[in-house]
């Protein structure tokens, strides 16, 4: 059996763990090629650091597109995370529509915001444009702050006011709606169902189930978790694996690597510490 190929439309930071520098090792250790196009090179990612260099990658990507279009490339998965400017919210939907075959698995990753408030280099049009990118999506893995972004709705609105923070019933509610009908497949991350638990809520487009998957919390902010978990859920749905499924791989591998970034007292902006963990992923 062919071993499965996804292109993967990320940044790369030369320093700590986000985006690229997590994806390629963790789709190459479950099994699958990866295809790197980089949306933009930074000397480190921006999470805890100043003064890094940013190298806007945006002429290159539609020369790559059409390279690979004229050797004829397929992909088994398109799979995109962080975008640096409305223009690459254009060209990865060109690169879908291009690309995807009936089997193609496509996963958005609708990195925007968190915490309630948009990245500093996330404008309301770029929020907009990736709305429209997820909707071309087969998965999305939206955080709470990404979906009230998606549905054009007030985050403190969404949640209630925090009391639907932990009600089983209204995230699963937001799960239904995220998936337009239930045409595509969704993956809400922190999603607690009670206080001292992260996870997700997942709601799966083949059954028309939304089902949640829970771990405990481990109260330190650690970066570049969105991104193991949007990975480690591509690969597993790649060989076969069910969403529901998928999702609690991703949420016990990120548990077991924030416990151990915090054990041993690592300097949390570098990004959560998976190498040593990789092999956990093997064959699972």
């Amino acid at each position: 059996m062919p071993t499965p190929r996804a292109a993967v439309i990320h940044d790369l930071s030369g320093f700590g763990r986000c985006s690229l520098t997590e994806v390629i090792p963790i789709l190459s250790v479950m099994g699958v090629q990866c295809c790197p196009l980089p949306t933009a090179f930074l000397s480190t990612h921006t999470g805890g650091f100043t003064g890094f260099t940013f190298l806007d990658m945006t002429e290159e990507l539609p020369k790559v597109a059409e390279h690979w279009k004229s050797l004829n490339l397929r992909f088994d998965a398109i799979y995109s995370g962080f975008l640096g400017s409305e223009r690459q919210i254009g060209i990865v939907a060109d690169f879908i529509r291009t690309f995807r075959e009936p089997d193609t698995l496509v996963v958005v990753d609708p990195v925007m915001g968190d915490d309630g408030k948009p990245y500093q280099t996330y404008t309301p049009a770029m929020c907009a444009g990736m709305a429209h990118l997820a909707e071309l999506a087969d998965v999305i893995t939206p955080n709470l702050t990404e979906a009230a972004f998606l549905l054009n709705r007030d985050y403190g609105d969404l949640l209630d006011g925090g009391r639907a923070l932990h009600d089983e019933g209204a995230l699963r509610r937001l799960a239904e709606e995220l998936s337009l009908g239930g045409r595509r497949s969704v993956a809400l991350t922190g999603a607690a169902l009670s206080p001292g638990q992260t996870g997700a809520m997942c709601f799966d487009a083949r059954t028309g189930r939304a089902e949640a998957v829970q771990t405990e919390f481990v109260a330190h902010p650690l970066h570049g978790t969105g991104d193991v978990f949007a990975s480690v859920l591509t690969g597993a749905l790649l060989r076969g694996d069910s969403l529901r499924d998928a999702a609690a791989l991703a949420v016990e591998f990120i548990h077991d690597c924030a416990v151990r970034t915090v054990e041993q007292d690592l300097s949390l902006r570098e990004g959560v510490d998976f190498e040593p963990l990789l092999g956990r992923l093997i064959g699972r």
